[in-house]
């Protein structure tokens, strides 16, 4: 599989029981099948500490202002969209297969959100209520 963000071949690396598709040595990105992202995205989740540094090339940049086209879906573009509620995290995700593109750093922006799924449950219930609140003027 190719990088969507610099062409480079993707490899394989395992992180507890998944296994993504990393651009080691290229722009250090990774790419989440449909599902796993969720597995490592916050930082109880110990899995994700070995996808926090992955290697790459000082000589690559990546645009971030760049479409991306989803590396399982040929052709297929991604959307981007924030990662969260806190809006602080864009993604790339495919609309087709649900997988995800996280350029480098990223993850560990994600994981840097919310210390526990706890807090993000809470801090999600406690939008929608504002929200619900707002609409319903009260």
């Amino acid at each position: 599989m190719k990088c969507p963000a610099c062409g480079n071949e993707l490899s394989q690396k395992l992180a507890g029981n998944i296994i993504v598709d990393a651009c080691e040595g290229g722009c250090g990105g990774i790419w989440f099948d449909r599902f796993e992202l969720q597995k490592v995205d916050n930082l109880e989740e110990a899995e994700g500490e070995s996808l926090l540094n992955i290697k790459k090339s000082p000589e690559v940049e990546v645009n971030p202002n760049l479409r991306r086209y989803c590396p399982k879906c040929s052709g297929i573009p991604m959307m981007r969209h924030y990662y969260s509620i806190k809006k602080q995290v864009l993604v790339d995700e495919c609309p087709n297969c649900a997988g995800f593109w996280l350029d480098a750093g990223e993850l560990a922006a994600i994981r840097s959100q919310f210390s526990s799924e706890m807090e993000k449950e809470i801090v999600t219930e406690q939008y929608i209520a504002d929200i619900v609140s707002k609409y319903m003027g009260t």
